[in-house]
C-alpha cells in the first residue's frame, strides 16, 4: 500500500556553529514511516547551509520577523499556491509570534501547524519565567528584567557574583565582575534589543529535555540529554540520552501546567542537592532534536501527525546511552545556486 504524500515546510536552515533546529527537524520528519514527505525549506538568508544540503526538495526565502505577520502570510500564501503545503514547522523563537498569529489564516488555506498559544508562549518567556515558576511550583532562579545598564550594580549586590546576563531571545553570559556584566549588557542590547534579563547564577550540572505536548495537558514524548561537548556559545556539540524519570516527570508537569501544544526544550541546572532549576524554556524543538529519533521517540514525526489531526500514542520508553556528535563538513556549491536564491528568493 502506497504511503500518503504530504508536503512539510520547515524554517531554521542555518546549520552553523549556533545551529537552527531545521535540519534536525527535517531529518526526523523524513524518517516518518507513515508518509511520503516532500520538504520545502524556508530560509531568511542566502547562505544558510540547509538550502544546499540536498534535504529540501525546494527552498524559498521568507521575510524577516521584523517585517510583520502580514508580510509573512502574503509570502506563505504565494508559496502555498505553488507547493500545496500540508504542515509548517517554524523553529526560531523570534519568528514564533508571527506564526502563531497567522496560524488560523494558514489553516484556512490548508497549511496546518501545531504551535503553542500566545498565552503559553508568553508564560514561559524569560521575562515571565520566575513568576511562572512561583505559580506552578518549579525551581527557577531569581531574575530581574532591566532596561538600563545602571541597574546592574544593585542587582549584583543582591544576587552576588557571578550573575548571568541574558538577551531577550538568545545568548547568555556569565559575568564575574560588574565590568563583564556591563559589557554583556551592551553586546546583547545591540544584538537583540531591550530588555535584558539578569539572572541568579545556579551552580550544577546542565541537562536538557526535549518534549512534545498534545495541547490537552498530556505528554507525547520527553527525552532528557546531558551535554558532553559545549561550544563557546553554549551550544551542545555532543550529548547523551539519560535514564532519569524525574526529568521526564518534570517535563510532564510543565505540560500539564501549561497544556502546551507542540515541541519545547527545558534547559535545566541540577544542583548538588538534586534540585532541578529551570533556566529557560525554549518554545520550539532544540537543534539536537534528531537525537530523539535516534533514541526511539521521533518528536518531529509525531508533531507532523498531531498537526494533521491524527491520533498519536504517547511514547513510553527511549534508548538510554544514545549519543549525538555534531560535525563540520565543507560543501561545494555552484555560485549559480547562490545567485538564484539571492535574486529570485527560491531554489
Amino acid at each position: 500500500m502506497s504511503k500518503r504524500k504530504i508536503t512539510v515546510a520547515v524554517t531554521g536552515l542555518n546549520a552553523v556553529d549556533s545551529p537552527g533546529p531545521g535540519i534536525a527537524v527535517i531529518r526526523g520528519v523524513k524518517e516518518c514511516t507513515d508518509f511520503d514527505v516532500r520538504i520545502i525549506g524556508l530560509s531568511y538568508e542566502s547562505l544558510e547551509p540547509g538550502i544546499y544540503m540536498g534535504l529540501c526538495d525546494k527552498t524559498y526565502q521568507i521575510p524577516y520577523p521584523t517585517a510583520g505577520s502580514e508580510a509573512l502570510l502574503h509570502r506563505l500564501a504565494f508559496i502555498n499556491e505553488k507547493e500545496k503545503i500540508d504542515v509548517i514547522i517554524p523553529n526560531f523563537d523570534a519568528e514564533l509570534y508571527n506564526f502563531i498569529k497567522i496560524a488560523p489564516k494558514l489553516k484556512a488555506i490548508g497549511i496546518n501547524s501545531f504551535l503553542p498559544t500566545h498565552e503559553q508562549f508568553d508564560a514561559r518567556d524569560k521575562i515571565n519565567l520566575y513568576a511562572f515558576g512561583q505559580k506552578h511550583g518549579f525551581y527557577v532562579p531569581r531574575d530581574r528584567v532591566i532596561y538600563d545598564v545602571h541597574e546592574l550594580p544593585a542587582i549584583a549586590e543582591q544576587f552576588g557574583y557571578p550573575i548571568v546576563v541574558k538577551g531577550k531571545y538568545y545568548e547568555a553570559t556569565v559575568a564575574q565582575t560588574l565590568e563583564q556584566a556591563q559589557k554583556a549588557f551592551h553586546k546583547l542590547n545591540a544584538k537583540w534589543g531591550l530588555p535584558i534579563i539578569v539572572q541568579e547564577f545556579i551552580n550544577g550540572t546542565e541537562i536538557n529535555v526535549a518534549a512534545l505536548g498534545d495541547g490537552k495537558g498530556n505528554t507525547v514524548s520527553a527525552v532528557p540529554m546531558r551535554k558532553m561537548v559545549i561550544t563557546d556559545k553554549g551550544k551542545a556539540w555532543a550529548g547523551i540520552t539519560l535514564e532519569d524519570q524525574s526529568l521526564v516527570d518534570l517535563a510532564a508537569k510543565f505540560i500539564s501546567a501549561t497544556k502546551w501544544s507542540g515541541g519545547f526544550e527545558l534547559e535545566i541546572m541540577r544542583t548538588m542537592d538534586g534540585r532541578p532549576y529551570i533556566m529557560e524554556v525554549n518554545p520550539r524543538f532544540p537543534a539536537w532534536i534528531y537525537l530523539t529519533a535516534g533514541a526511539g521517540q521521533n518528536q518531529p514525526a509525531a508533531l507532523v501527525k498531531l498537526a494533521l489531526g491524527e491520533k498519536v500514542t504517547p511514547y513510553k520508553t527511549y534508548l538510554v546511552g544514545k549519543l549525538f556528535i555534531r560535525y563540520s563538513w565543507d560543501m561545494i556549491v555552484d555560485v549559480s545556486e547562490f545567485q538564484k536564491i539571492s535574486a529570485f528568493g527560491e531554489l
